[in-house]
């Protein structure tokens, strides 16, 4: 069979909480024109379940194609509704206006366990982007489609997944790609660890020479939305914050000021103001000193006007000695201004502990808002979930794979050093010189990224590698005819959904 038009070819990826997608691979990749996060809604009927039934009208139960996975049950909320057809379904923009204008709406997250919790509303996220963003038509199909997921999936479910987009879809070839394996893939190497940092959780999967040692992939229950709550309960301690939630002539009550502070917390990760101090390093917020100084500050009402005459020092030669001082003075308070919902807020280094409960989880279970489950065992912390998973890896892996440290996810490209603070934390995972009984043993870890020459892809190739690498992997499988990864229609007409197997080696 010919090649297909790299103008056809479509790019899927599929994570746990977003689907992100493309239409045509270029000379230059191009970023993803699609993002929509991974959620249905159907409406609610008065007196109807929510919860705790699949598709077929069963029990949910936890154990699932991947339960070998040591990762727990998504919290993002789970709806099941036997009877609902894939249209009843509210996808992408028509579920937000529904949700913004107060309409009562069940939400479900079908890939939030890391496999597919329901087909229905699989089959309705897909389909919305498939025909209704990228505006591909059903009957005139001629684009192939590789679809990146989660590592780890059955058999049995790459076949569904399989023929659903044959059947349903009507796509001209179909491939699938392990995400890990993508990610790996948009660094240029073969073996590594790659780190994706999730809402909920954090997957970790050490790969040895393109494939994925999938006896010792891992992840532990600790992710972005943890990092949120945690900086949403230091930020009530800045005086310019809380007076943006709260304002003293219109007080809001404590739900609504929660919310505020945890969107703002939000706001200020993806606006790339965190950064996260290395091992040993700390972000140099004394408990009462630096609230102090800020607060100071801010009494003055002059925030703006210092943080400006700090910005400008530089540029200023003939600055008075009184004003040197003031702007390092500033410049040591590491102040930023924010605009927010109609609010100017001032925040200090206290942003940049956001990233503290990935390394040690303890410290969530000082805030009320995070559920602690004395009968579940504490989240390992990253480092330590990452240097036990390697640890497992033969000793002539390791090295190999501790030279391809790569920190994904969301955060990736947002928050700066994040990759660097893991590394720093994982020395005791190396062993030092007298402990080094051959030359086998890794002596050092080395922290990877998306290489700048996908010029798309600068400041973000981090945060998008799983969509880089399957755009990557796209171009050679089908274009490149003495190498076949992929089904066409006629070998489906003639196996049948098993054929994904056969088609990907990665996967026997």
């Amino acid at each position: 069979m010919g090649s297909f038009r790299d103008s056809s070819i479509l790019i899927v990826e599929t994570g746990r909480t977003t689907i992100r997608a493309g239409l045509g691979v270029h000379e230059l990749l191009k970023t993803p024109t699609v993002e929509v996060l991974a959620r249905v809604g159907f409406r609610q009927v008065t007196g109807e379940s929510s919860n705790g039934v699949d598709a077929n009208g069963k029990q949910i139960s936890n154990d699932s194609d991947v339960s070998r996975l040591p990762s727990s049950p998504s919290r993002l909320p789970y709806y099941s509704n036997p009877a609902a057809k894939v249209n009843d379904y509210l996808v992408g923009t028509q579920l937000d206006e529904a949700l913004a204008t107060g309409q009562e709406i069940s939400i479900s997250w079908p890939f939030a366990d890391g496999d597919v919790r329901d087909w229905t509303q699989a089959e309705a996220l897909w389909k919305y982007v498939i025909f209704n963003q990228l505006q591909i038509k059903r009957t005139q199909n001629e684009s192939p489609v590789i679809l990146s997921m989660p590592a780890g999936l059955s058999r049995d479910l790459l076949e569904q997944v399989c023929q659903l987009f044959f059947e349903r879809f009507n796509v001209a070839g179909f491939a699938v790609l392990e995400r890990p394996m993508a990610q790996i893939y948009a660094t240029g190497l073969l073996s590594g660890v790659v780190v994706d940092i999730g809402y909920e959780q954090s997957d970790i999967s050490p790969i040895y020479e393109g494939f994925i040692l999938q006896n010792i992939r891992t992840s532990t229950a600790i992710g972005i939305q943890d990092c949120e709550k945690y900086l949403a309960n230091i930020l009530r301690s800045n005086q310019s914050v809380m007076a943006a939630a709260s304002p003293p002539d219109s007080p809001e009550d404590s739900q609504t000021i929660q919310q505020f502070l945890l969107d703002f917390a939000q706001h200020i990760w993806k606006e790339g103001l965190v950064r996260v101090p290395s091992d040993g390093q700390t972000a140099d917020v004394p408990e009462d000193e630096g609230v102090t100084d800020i607060a100071a500050v801010l009494v003055a009402g002059k925030e703006k006007a210092v943080i400006e005459t700090g910005m400008k020092k530089k540029a200023t030669a003939k600055a008075s000695a009184a004003e040197q001082a003031r702007a390092r003075e500033i410049e040591a308070l590491d102040l930023v201004t924010v605009e927010f919902r109609g609010h100017s807020i001032t925040v200090g280094k206290e942003r940049h502990r956001f990233c503290e409960p990935l390394f040690d989880p303890t410290l969530l279970k000082s805030i009320q808002q995070v559920p602690v489950n004395d009968t579940q065992d504490q989240p390992l912390p990253l480092q330590d979930a990452v240097g036990l998973a390697v640890r497992q890896a033969d000793v002539n892996q390791r090295e190999y794979v501790w030279q391809g440290l790569f920190v994904t996810g969301d955060l990736g490209n947002r928050v700066k050093g994040i990759g660097i603070a893991l590394q720093s934390r994982l020395s005791p995972y190396i062993p030092s010189n007298s402990e080094q009984p051959t030359d086998m043993q890794p002596r050092s870890i080395r922290v990877v990224s998306v290489p700048e020459y996908f010029a798309e892809f600068r400041e973000k190739g981090d945060r998008l590698a799983a969509f880089l690498g399957t755009s990557i992997v796209a171009k050679i499988i089908f274009n490149e005819s003495q190498v076949k990864s992929f089904v066409s229609k006629p070998e489906y007409d003639e196996k049948g959904p098993h054929a994904i197997i056969e088609m990907s080696p990665a996967l026997f």
